[in-house]
């Protein structure tokens, strides 16, 4: 083995000096079937064909290492900073005054923040890369309901990147106008993952559950139709906000739901305790591709923390996966990581590179 990875980094050497790829995809396969031939049964061809392609992978990362340790690193430029800049910056979050997105922009920028909210995920990272706003804060995920693929679609789109993370424990609550009877009551409004996070409390209501683009928005609806036969899903913050009755509190089902909310700006900025890289890539649509491409996250002693896909709308049956894994883009790991990926996946995209929160 020890002669192998010698022979290894004296590839690596030939082809920086003839500005080769260290990935030959066509070549490798050529070898792959000209050793599979050796063998007669399928089940030694398979054998054969799986340990020559660790044996080959093994080499890649290896001069992937080479080439990102000296001066032909593929590494992604990125401003570094002590600490996120917070003081003087506008802030756009989606939605009304009392929504979970406010709660969040609140919650990490403090409660002075100079920030305005806008109708939908789109205009806000429009609003971060024409620069009317230095950061926009967008729901990414909740620990009952999910992703939210908005926000997953739109980091792929934009070029704009997770800079920081904020989460926000999820208390919903039942709201209405004041005096409302409850025996009256015929509709309840809420953003969809709100009425499945109360669907508990909601199963035997027989009430008409009707959607909202957040819960602020279904809690502002009931003040401006002022039906008393309404009522909504909401925090108790927007109650307040805008005058609601608390008719029931905490009715949501998992007492430790919680919103994962990511900081974006235009920017590619990396502070110095960012400890998660989050990517996008698509793959050839073919056996092993993702295992091999997962490789080199487990190769390089990185811990993966999340995977997803979401389809690629123009091409069925086909995905762009995203990934979140622990490290920051100066270690020497992540760089032979992304290298990596890079080198063997249809396309890669670093969304960002921040600070996790537990």
């Amino acid at each position: 083995m020890k002669q192998r990875l010698e022979i290894s980094k004296d590839v690596a050497e030939y082809k920086i000096a003839n500005n080769k790829a260290v990935y030959d995809k066509a070549r490798e396969e050529e070898k792959l079937k000209t050793l599979c031939a050796y063998v007669e049964d399928d089940f030694g061809k398979r054998c054969v064909d799986e340990l020559f392609k660790q044996i080959m992978a093994i080499s890649r990362k290896l001069q992937y290492g080479i080439l990102e340790a000296g001066e032909h690193s593929n590494a992604a430029p990125h401003e570094a900073v002590k600490e996120l800049k917070k003081a003087g910056c506008h802030i756009v979050y989606q939605g009304v005054p009392g929504a979970y997105s406010h709660a969040a922009t609140l919650k990490y920028f403090g409660e002075d923040a100079d920030c305005s909210c806008v109708p939908t995920f789109r205009a806000a990272m429009e609003a971060i890369k024409n620069g009317e706003a230095d950061y926009a804060v967008l729901p990414l995920d909740n620990s009952t309901a999910g992703i939210v693929n908005d926000t997953y679609d739109l980091l792929r789109e934009y070029d704009n990147y997770i800079v920081a993370e904020e989460t926000v424990r999820i208390e919903h609550a039942l709201v209405g106008i004041p005096g409302t009877d409850l025996s009256k009551v015929t509709r309840v409004y809420s953003h969809p993952q709100g009425l499945m996070q109360c669907a508990k409390f909601l199963e035997d209501k027989g009430w008409q559950q009707l959607g909202a683009a957040n819960t602020a928005i279904a809690a502002k609806k009931i003040v401006d139709d002022a039906d008393m036969t309404q009522v909504a899903i909401a925090s108790e913050t927007a109650a307040k906000l805008y005058g609601l009755e608390v008719l029931a509190p905490h009715i949501n089902t998992s007492g430790i739901n919680t919103t994962r909310f990511v900081i974006i700006s235009k920017n590619r900025i990396v502070t110095e305790d960012a400890d998660k890289v989050s990517i996008c890539f698509e793959i050839p649509h073919e056996a092993g591709s993702l295992y091999s491409i997962l490789s080199h996250i487990m190769f390089n002693g990185l811990n993966m923390t999340k995977i997803e896909s979401r389809p690629i709308s123009d091409r069925k049956w086909e995905f762009m996966f995203y990934v979140d894994f622990g490290g920051h883009i100066s270690d020497a790991a992540v760089k032979n990581c992304l290298r990596g990926i890079e080198e063997e996946a249809i396309a890669i995209k670093l969304l960002g590179n921040y600070k996790s929160k537990n």
